[in-house]
């Protein structure tokens, strides 16, 4: 699954455009690696999202193309 449909999917970032202008920015990455909108995201892999201030680190669980606002947290595992 792509990264900018995941962060969507998964709610960590409200949408897929937002998403897409903040990892080409160069504020995401994958198993500590920069990573673009488009790069592919499996399950056990670590994506670190730098907020302004604040940096999110998670550990991908699951891959659900469609995910209810209470499962979206099913999703991932907080590592900070």
């Amino acid at each position: 699954m792509r990264l900018d449909k995941y962060l969507k999917v998964s709610r960590l970032i409200k949408r897929r455009t937002l998403a897409k202008q903040i990892a080409d920015k160069g504020r995401i990455e994958v198993n500590d690696r920069t990573a673009k909108s488009a790069t592919e995201v499996k399950v056990g892999d670590q994506i670190t999202i730098h907020y302004g201030d604040r940096t999110v680190r998670i550990k991908v669980l699951a891959l659900n193309l469609i995910a209810k606002k209470n499962e979206a947290q099913d999703l991932y595992q907080r590592l900070d």
